[in-house]
């Protein structure tokens, strides 16, 4: 069984997002603020880590060093959890090393999908000794799929866990044209749904498909 962290302040969020994993059967252990939160990590380090990003004691920033100095958490997927405002944070933030980010209010079925996305890469990774290095700087070797160009895009950053929404913005498309194109991929790729079209272009980015 799969183990999150949370780390977020506001305690309504945290419960549901404790209860949203929960009910998918993953064990799920919560922080209250940043500073309990790498306390957690370091003690009993999880499979993937939410953190959000605005907290008093110690912010997203200062528990993305902590653990990222440290072995014992050094590779754990963070993502980030993030209000519409703070997208400069998460800019900084991933350039200093965070995997993802999600906008609160987190949509169940997008939060799902990150997280299982984030999960089947760290298994991938594992499972080749380390040697698990998808190449997310162009959409092309996704054409091999026999993909368009256009669907191809949508695929590389559907493996890299954004949603139909985030899609849209990054490829001046609307959200509806988006989610068209990926049922597109599900069908050429002969799968049910984004995580096993997700798995499928880890795999090709990563030089096995």
């Amino acid at each position: 069984m799969k183990h999150i962290l949370i780390i977020e302040d506001h305690a309504p969020m945290r419960r549901s997002l404790e209860t949203v994993l929960e009910m998918e059967g993953f064990r799920v252990s919560a922080a209250e603020n940043g500073r309990i939160g790498v306390a957690s990590a370091l003690a009993t380090p999880p499979d993937l880590i939410l953190c959000d990003i605005q907290m008093l004691e110690l912010d997203g920033h200062g528990v993305l060093r902590r653990l990222r100095a440290d072995s014992r958490t050094q590779l754990v997927p963070l993502i980030f959890l993030t209000a519409w405002g703070e997208r400069h944070d998460v800019r900084a933030g991933m350039s200093a090393g965070a995997d993802d980010y999600l906008v609160k209010p987190v949509d169940r079925q997008e939060l799902l999908d990150a997280v299982r996305i984030r999960l089947a890469r760290e298994d991938l990774r594992h499972q080749s000794g380390g040697g698990f290095k998808p190449d997310f700087t162009s959409a092309v070797p996704l054409e091999k799929l026999g993909l368009s160009v256009r669907e191809a895009e949508v695929l590389l950053w559907m493996s890299q866990g954004k949603s139909d929404a985030d899609i849209g913005l990054v490829l001046g498309i609307s959200c509806a044209t988006a989610k068209k194109h990926a049922a597109h991929v599900y069908q050429k790729l002969g799968v049910e749904n984004r995580h096993a079209a997700a798995l499928r272009a880890l795999e090709t980015l990563s030089g096995g498909g």
